[in-house]
């Protein structure tokens, strides 16, 4: 029974966890995350993309555009803001 426990935890580790871009941080301890994932279309099966734009919340104000970031769902945090940054997977090459 408890080997069922350890699989089920080990399993439900990344749940709530996603990866995307940084289009935004004007805002002050916040940004907006772009996260784009590929579904395949009912009719014709060709990969199409979709977007969805998450507001997270950025504590240290760390982000900058262009980053590629893995954030967190978590409590609300205001009436838009309910997912944590966790961490910068990859820093946006300066021009």
């Amino acid at each position: 029974m408890s080997d069922d426990i350890q699989q089920t935890e080990q399993s439900g580790t990344d749940v709530g966890i996603v990866t995307g871009k940084v289009v935004s941080n004007k805002m002050d301890k916040s940004i907006t995350v772009l996260i784009e994932r590929k579904v395949r279309h009912p009719l014709y099966g060709k990969q199409i993309r979709r977007s969805t734009k998450i507001k997270a919340h950025d504590e240290d104000n760390v982000c900058n555009e262009g980053d590629v970031v893995r954030i967190v769902e978590t409590r609300p945090i205001s009436k838009t803001k309910s997912w944590k940054l966790l961490d910068v997977v990859e820093k946006a090459k300066k021009i």
